[in-house]
């Protein structure tokens, strides 16, 4: 093989006038080493094209070795503004430094080698262990995954728990299985049948005291609604229930059950498959879950207000969307479903039904416009008698005399009642064991024993009587859903000085109480001729309690003028509404439900403002309703022995 001078020099350079052919001088041998060492390093092509760079290639085909040797130089040091040619006498010192640097370079190019190498062969293994992992993936997907033993010991544990049953929930047991045994809400049903059948089915909110069977109604009248033919409902359509109290807002949007929510790949544990690709997960929520449905969220009014707006919003869409800084549109790893979700949303196309104790000013006024509202009654004693006696048929229990009627003293709610009656089953039970009977019959003292366990006190008494009393009168009140009867009483004396008497309130009973005793003064003159200032008055009401509002009006009237005549009072009839200073009696609220609280008390006659009576329905509850429009013609109702127009004639002892 010729030298690298002898490829430049002869092959490639012209013929020229004074031309030397390359001596057998070692300088020159080595010289040529040196080209054929830069090219073993760069190659050929790459010395050629590196000459050029570095303006060598007339140097290269010089037949002078100093020039060959500048040409060395150029390209080894990469500087081509060197000039100077070297003299033979400098050429081996020169060569020498010159073969260091190619060794340097030879060095180079082997630890880069090696370098390559190891990169290469990692690259390699990287790719295998890849492989292998996906390998792996599908094998796990195809075939069940096998078990460590741990994890197998855990299963079979929970294999075994499962297996043990306790028997049935009594609210399982004892929870009505049609609406026929829904007890005291035929109206509400059928209005919430009406609405829930219909073909254009209506988001409902429905109202009443806890315990009296909303939640129950509206999961029976979704399988009632099923079988209508005009029905929206399918066969198969879902009943969701949840409760407002554990709804929470999420302002960071990380978890939301209700609405649904994006776990996204990095902090929340995506999918591994969309993890490692960095695609984010949606979870769609509660709503979506009720599509087709019906979405039930007892406590509607505990929700969080930002959570009802958000729910407002997939009403009127019909759709929960998701968002994610994480999600891609054009990321063609996203799988077709997460598109469908982030870009079409999830379907959420179902009927709310929200449940509440609260009143209706507690709910946001944004979602009671957009719902239907239905109005659920408290339970009367009777109702609960019915209840009880009901659940103990499916307890298959007698009840002893009176029983059943003593449960409905100590409470207005049918769950308690069935819990109270579950308990005084227990005792019974245990005593026919030991009997060895096997007959179960329910006592009182099952019920007293309970009840004194259980701290429970009687809510229902009945506090009418046929005897009059002077001084004393039933107004009623409201709390809630739940009305009651609240006991005023008056006592009058002669002043020790006349036109310098006193009037004594209580203070817990509230500000407008009290407005009520100063109209009542205005009217009590008007009506007897007697100035309340000739007497010290004091005007008590019963237990303390505060009177919100001025419903009390008519009763803190007819208390004084019944101290002041000295004319008993009917103690069986309860009377509210507002009086004015000209003895009208205005309209109240919550005449319905006070309704209830006369019922429970045991009166007979209910004496209510004009303008109210249609708030109540004619025989309502079996009371003797009688509407009003003056002070005079609430007392003829009132006092025993009536009340005619000589009345102030004869208060004021000239008749």
């Amino acid at each position: 093989m010729g030298s690298l001078f002898d490829f430049f020099h002869k092959k490639d350079a012209p013929e020229r006038d004074g031309y030397i052919p390359a001596s057998e001088h070692p300088l020159d041998r080595e010289i040529d080493a040196l080209y054929g060492m830069l090219a073993d390093i760069l190659g050929s092509d790459r010395l050629v094209i590196k000459a050029g760079k570095m303006d060598s290639m007339r140097f290269m085909r010089s037949p002078l070795r100093g020039e060959r040797v500048l040409a060395l130089e150029r390209i080894i040091l990469e500087n081509p503004t060197i000039e100077h040619i070297p003299t033979d006498a400098e050429i081996p010192k020169l060569l020498t430094e010159l073969s260091e640097r190619i060794a340097d370079l030879m060095a180079r190019r082997s630890l880069e080698d090696k370098i390559e190498k190891k990169i290469a062969e990692k690259l390699e293994e990287n790719h295998q262990d890849y492989v292998k992992d996906i390998r792996m993936q599908v094998l796990e997907e195809e075939r069940p995954q096998d078990e460590s033993p741990q994890a197998k010991l855990r299963r079979e544990a929970l294999e075994k728990m499962d297996k043990v049953k306790l028997t049935q929930s009594v609210m399982e047991l004892l929870r009505p299985k049609s609406l026929e045994e829904i007890v005291g809400q035929p109206r509400a049903v059928r209005s919430l049948l009406a609405k829930l059948s219909s073909p254009y089915p209506q988001h409902l909110i429905l109202y009443g005291p806890p315990g009296i069977g909303k939640t129950t109604a509206a999961r029976l009248v979704l399988e009632q609604a099923k079988k209508v033919a005009l029905s929206p409902f399918a066969e198969d359509a879902p009943f969701v229930e949840t409760d407002g109290t554990t709804l929470r807002w999420d302002p960071r949007d990380m978890t939301n059950p209700l609405i649904g929510s994006v776990h996204d790949p990095i902090y929340q544990g995506a999918r591994r498959d969309l993890a490692d690709v960095g695609v984010p997960e949606p979870k769609p929520g509660l709503v979506t879950d009720a599509h087709g449905g019906v979405l039930f969220i007892d406590e509607i009014g505990e929700m969080d207000v930002m959570l009802q707006n958000k729910l407002l919003k997939v009403l009127e869409d019909k759709r929960a969307y998701f968002e994610s800084t994480y999600y891609d549109p054009a990321d063609p790893k996203v799988p077709p479903y997460i598109k469908k979700l982030f870009d079409e949303g999830a379907p959420a196309d179902f009927v709310l039904i929200g449940a509440t104790t609260r009143e209706a000013r507690d709910i946001s006024p944004a979602l009671r416009s957009r719902c239907a509202e239905i109005y659920f009654e408290p339970l009367t004693p009777a109702h609960i008698v019915r209840i009880v006696e009901n659940a103990a048929k499916k307890l298959d229990a007698a009840l002893a005399d009176g029983v059943a009627a003593l449960i409905s003293d100590y409470t207005v709610e049918g769950r308690k009642a069935i819990n109270l009656l579950a308990d005084a089953y227990s005792f019974a039970l245990e005593r026919a064991q030991e009997s060895g009977s096997g007959f179960v019959v329910i006592g009182k003292d099952d019920v007293y024993e309970v009840a004194q366990v259980s701290r429970l006190y009687q809510y229902i008494k009945d506090r009418s009587s046929e005897k009059p009393e002077i001084g004393h009168v039933f107004g009623l009140g409201v709390s809630g859903y739940l009305g009651s009867v609240i006991e005023i009483e008056a006592v009058a004396f002669p002043a020790h000085e006349k036109g310098k008497g006193a009037v004594r309130f209580n203070e817990t009973a509230g500000s407008m109480a009290k407005d009520s005793v100063f109209n009542a003064a205005s009217v009590v003159r008007r009506v007897t001729g007697l100035e309340l200032s000739d007497y010290d008055l004091h005007i008590n009401v019963v237990g303390g309690g505060n009177i919100d509002g001025p419903s009390a009006g008519v009763a803190i009237l007819s208390a004084v003028t019944s101290a002041l005549t000295g004319r008993p009072l009917r103690q069986d009839v309860a009377v509210t509404g507002e009086i004015s200073l000209y003895g009208q009696v205005r309209p109240v609220g919550g005449v319905f439900e006070k309704a209830y609280g006369a019922k429970q008390a045991g009166m007979k006659t209910m004496i209510i403002p004009e303008e109210n009576k249609k708030d109540i329905p004619e025989g309502h509850l079996g009371l003797d309703v009688r509407p009003v429009e003056t002070a005079e013609e609430a007392f003829r109702l009132l006092f025993a022995d009536g009340w005619t127009d000589t009345e102030r004639k004869d208060a004021n002892g000239n008749g």
